[in-house]
């Protein structure tokens, strides 16, 4: 006898998801590479190829060719199908019921459920499917929270003091890290994938919703970022909660910010570097862009970077115009902890969102 139909609202969906239930993607392996919920299982009905031939059989002759194209292509696998599904079930500790969804709630999630439930799988499936739950994750971005912008120039080490500021257990969004880039033309030399925007806003989502549920009543920190993220778009609605938070800047000389810099590329290939240099060629203009090439042709590594920091602090002042709320922190010889120290005591100081103390 077939398990009964358990439908969950996307709300109840997610939450689900995010105590750890296991979440089962019956999309296509393109869609679900273009955007999915975090930690979501690649579980397809169809493949690509399969999914664009049913696609074409229901536009170009009828629904019912299409579901009969459908059933053709899947009869074959189900019985693996099942047995992946019971094995993802079984591999749980706590053994709750598997999560499924499609893009919209239809024949695919329900199709799965229906096989899963007939093999006597556990599981529930979402109504509205993913782009339902995508409606529900983009209000993350609209919520107000305490968010505290940490600035400075470049080469300032604002990164690894927002990691410095995890492991003292703040609450903390390391914006770059879900990017996967550092956020300039030397971002990321090593040409590691990044994620869509689509997966970047999911992931951002994911991450904020956490922090909602963490009971905390501390700052939220946030390195200081343009909307672009390399190739990665920020969420228009949650990058305007950033442009009107508070700002710490963090000073140090110029160069304590080479050093790091150094310490950052100065391994790295030296085409890249060239390349980094070209694409901010016309904002650096000509002569300067010629001489940092000549340097990192010549291992100068360090008066290479002096060049791009007159380009990339002229950058940051224009950007900085617009703030209303920002204090400084002198960083000069610190290194991140002791930096992160400082963030928090100058913080306590100043308290721009009058919040009640932390024991942290």
């Amino acid at each position: 006898m077939p398990i009964p139909e358990h439908i969950m609202t996307p709300e109840e969906f997610l939450a689900a998801a995010e105590r750890g239930g296991v979440v089962l993607d019956v999309r296509a392996p393109g869609e679900h590479a273009a955007g999915h919920l975090p930690g979501a299982v690649s579980f397809p009905l169809f493949t690509d190829k399969e999914r664009a031939r049913v696609g074409t059989a229901y536009k170009q002759e009828s629904k019912q060719v299409a579901v009969d194209l459908g059933l053709e292509l899947v009869g074959p696998k189900l019985r693996d199908m099942a047995a992946r599904a019971r094995a993802l079930f079984e591999a749980q500790d706590t053994r709750t019921p598997l999560l499924v969804h499609c893009w919209r709630g239809g024949m695919r999630s329900g199709s799965v459920d229906w096989l899963l439930r007939t093999a006597e799988v556990p599981v529930a499936r979402c109504d509205g499917g993913y782009k339902a739950c995508r409606a529900v994750l983009r209000d993350a971005f609209q919520a107000p929270r305490p968010y505290v912008v940490l600035g400075g120039m470049t080469g300032t080490a604002k990164t690894d003091v927002i990691h410095a500021l995890t492991a003292q257990k703040e609450r903390t969004l390391d914006l770059e890290g879900m990017a996967r880039h550092f956020g300039s033309s030397f971002g990321n030399l090593d040409a590691h994938p990044q994620p869509s925007t689509e997966q970047f806003s999911n992931d951002l989502a994911w991450a904020l919703r956490a922090l909602d549920r963490d009971g905390q009543e501390g700052p939220v920190w946030v390195e200081n970022e343009s909307r672009s993220i390399g190739w990665v778009q920020m969420p228009e609605d949650f990058h305007k909660r950033l442009r009107s938070a508070p700002v710490l800047e963090l000073d140090r000389t110029e160069e304590d910010r080479i050093a790091h810099l150094l310490s950052m590329y100065g391994q790295a290939d030296e085409e890249a570097l060239v390349q980094a240099f070209e694409r901010i060629r016309t904002k650096l203009g000509g002569q300067h862009a010629n001489a940092a090439v000549a340097h990192v042709r010549e291992g100068n590594l360090a008066e290479a970077a002096r060049i791009a920091l007159v380009y990339y602090d002229k950058t940051y002042r224009h950007g900085l115009d617009k703030r209303e709320q920002m204090r400084t922190v002198q960083a000069f010889g610190l290194n991140p902890a002791d930096t992160a120290h400082a963030c928090r005591h100058a913080h306590s100081q100043w308290n721009p969102w009058n919040l009640q103390a932390t024991s942290n």
